[in-house]
């Protein structure tokens, strides 16, 4: 095999990627290297590796989640209701954060659940139940609060998204779980024997079933786990919160070499996409280009992402594999 391909088939290629990245742009781009930038970039990289993490777990196994966005939407909105300090169910309890965090918790891995029995048990296709509950949740998220941000959350929820070195460690242990949970677990072998073929898997004696509906639980938990850390970090609850980062979940994921068609996927593959795109959506603001420019050249790399993921699945395959 030529150094070319086996550089192309490298799991670290986009990490490669990354320091090219940054050694070409840092001395064109203001305050790329800077440490207050390099902060800046954690803590935007943080609540996006949970929410990705998630969205592999559903990728593995064949699927695909576009409601992830929608989820951190109203999970945010029913933590706002239950903790802000003005009109929150429980204001100034002392159990309102633990009791938000938790509900946000659960309201995610029910939405999950509900993708996962419609997509296991009515039959649907994953993409047709995912953009539908995309647009229920995020109408059902705007309705409820007549499309306003809901403030005044307690500090002790806050913090969860201020410094770094809180929302860091929050992002590594939903990481660390999910990759023991797909390296070290049966579930994990589950997931991807689903993921390439379901049929056969079904054969061996897998619950194909409920593995895709554990997916989708999953998603949804890591979901809510990411809203709390983009909720707390606003300091505000918002109906549309994560709007705009649809695009930054799927094509981290992809960046990262989890495959579109299933059986193929790892955290740390994931961690390295995410790495790649925030570095890169950080330089094209630094480089203060329009919100327009930015979505185009990240379009065009996450395009340049699943044709190299068609690549590796087929004309890249080695011969009598």
């Amino acid at each position: 095999m030529s150094p070319a391909l086996r550089l192309i088939r490298s799991e670290y290629l986009v990490l490669l990627l990354s320091g090219a990245l940054v050694v070409a742009l840092g001395p064109f781009t203001p305050g790329l290297v800077s440490a207050g930038n390099l902060v800046n970039l954690l803590g935007n990289l943080a609540p996006l590796l949970i929410v990705a993490v998630g969205l592999t777990v559903v990728l593995i196994a064949g699927g695909i989640d576009l409601s992830v966005t929608s989820v951190i939407a109203l999970t945010s909105v029913v933590g706002g209701m239950v903790m802000n300090g003005e009109t929150g169910w429980l204001r100034g309890h002392p159990a309102a954060v633990p009791v938000g965090t938790l509900l946000m918790l659960t309201l995610g891995g029910l939405m999950g659940a509900g993708n996962g029995f419609a997509v296991t048990r009515l039959r649907m296709p994953p993409f047709m139940v995912t953009l539908t509950s995309m647009m229920f949740l995020s109408g059902l998220a705007i309705w409820l609060t007549r499309s306003r941000n809901i403030p005044g959350l307690p500090p002790a929820f806050t913090i969860l998204g201020g410094p770094v070195w809180i929302s860091l460690p929050i992002a590594a242990a939903f990481a660390g779980v999910a990759h023991l949970m797909l390296s070290r677990s049966m579930f994990g072998r589950w997931l991807h024997a689903v993921g390439h073929n379901p049929r056969t898997a079904h054969v061996s004696g897998v619950p194909v079933e409920g593995v895709v509906t554990m997916a989708y639980v999953v998603s949804g938990i890591f979901a809510a786990a990411a809203s709390v850390l983009y909720t707390a970090r606003l300091e505000t609850a918002s109906p549309v919160l994560g709007q705009r980062i649809l695009l930054d979940v799927i094509g981290a994921t992809v960046i990262g070499g989890t495959s579109l068609f299933g059986g193929k996927g790892k955290v740390l593959w994931t961690l390295f996409g995410v790495l790649f795109l925030t570095l890169l959506d950080n330089a094209l603001n630094l480089l203060d280009l329009s919100y327009f420019t930015i979505m185009i050249v990240k379009g065009l790399v996450i395009l340049m992402a699943a044709v190299l993921d068609v690549g590796r699945s087929s004309w890249l395959r080695p011969r009598g594999s």
